[in-house]
């Protein structure tokens, strides 16, 4: 059988290509640590942590692995004239608590990371910019990034693209010449990565099949959707624009959705329980009420109903079938993927 390891793995310092894609606070030290310790990256959840805990957290991972390991920071408030200048003085500060802290890669997503690739090189720190096209990319090449993750439209979560990553990787690959492309969304097994690398990928970042890993500080509730889910089971639009307008993004069909269909989908602000809270997100550095309809990850600290809380999973969420350690499936997936390639 053919070895699924590549060039990226060299820069990275890893054993396989296989990342895990920092989802928010449930993204914490103990998956990070597990995926890097199976010969992965890991790559710590950034989005909504407090500078201060995101040091905290990566200085905890360090303590769990000795392997390389990443944080993703989303940017978006970067291309927003209208941001708070303390809102990107945040983002700032997360990156450099980052890079201070010694991470090896620094994953950035909905944005560009112009400025972001000279302070993180002096680090000796990678930069990964996470994008849905083809122009994009080549900006991401031009600002100097080290790898390019082409995100399809098929992904969980916020997705950045429209179109399919099997129509949008080897586009990417052909524009951004020598920059290793790494890809995501509609991957969740082997068969997928093998796809993935025989389109000139070196890679694969995941999400959706890592949310249902025991180590992921994700709610059961949420876990057992993953498993659960079918084809055709996830939506793409922009129902849950809460604290996060005009991002499109891909979630499970669970009953907030369904009574929103079964209502006609209504537009924003005439929507059902618009204006109501769906419970309390305990953090260490303190609880923050989440109304309906809000972005957020439904984090195993969530007090209230998850099944009125947004559920980011992609279209992979159908080929994953039980919930296991994170280097079970590292291990899983790289077996899967050498066995096709070699067939």
């Amino acid at each position: 059988m053919r070895s699924i390891r590549t060039p990226v793995c060299e820069l990275l310092g890893i054993d396989v290509p296989i990342l895990s894609v920092g989802f928010g606070y449930p993204a914490g030290p103990e998956l990070v640590a597990a995926v890097s310790g199976a010969g992965g990256l890991g790559v710590l959840g950034g989005s909504g942590v407090p500078p201060v805990e995101t040091g905290r957290r990566i200085a905890r991972t360090h303590a769990l692995t000795d392997r390389p390991f990443g944080l993703n920071l989303i940017i978006a408030d970067l291309e927003d004239p209208n941001a708070p200048a303390e809102d990107i003085a945040y983002i700032n500060d997360q990156a450099d608590a980052g890079l201070a802290a010694g991470i090896a890669l620094l994953v950035l997503f909905w944005g560009p990371a112009r400025s972001f690739v000279p302070r993180a090189h002096e680090y000796g720190t990678r930069v990964a910019l996470q994008v849905g096209s083809v122009e994009e990319a080549r900006a991401a090449a031009a600002d100097g990034v080290d790898i390019v993750i082409a995100q399809g439209i098929e992904a969980g979560g916020h997705v950045r693209g429209t179109t399919s990553i099997w129509t949008l990787l080897p586009a990417i690959v052909e524009a951004v010449g020598s920059v290793p492309v790494l890809a995501s969304g509609g991957i969740g097994d082997g068969a997928g990565i093998a796809r993935a690398l025989g389109l000139g990928a070196q890679g694969v970042s995941l999400g959706t099949r890592f949310v249902a890993s025991e180590e992921a500080g994700v709610h059961d509730a949420f876990k057992r959707r993953v498993v659960d889910a079918r084809t055709g089971d996830t939506v793409y639009g922009t129902l849950f624009d809460g604290w996060w307008p005009d991002a499109p993004h891909r979630v499970l069909r669970n009953r907030v959705v369904e009574e929103w269909e079964a209502a006609g989908r209504p537009a924003s602000g005439h929507r059902p329980g618009e204006g109501t809270t769906i419970g309390t997100m305990h953090r260490p550095w303190g609880d923050t009420a989440w109304p309906r309809y809000a972005t957020g990850m439904v984090a195993a600290d969530f007090d209230g109903d998850p099944e009125l809380a947004p559920m980011w999973a992609g279209e992979s969420a159908a080929v994953v079938h039980e919930i296991e350690p994170a280097a079970a499936i590292v291990a899983r997936l790289v077996r899967e993927a050498e066995a096709a390639l070699g067939a």
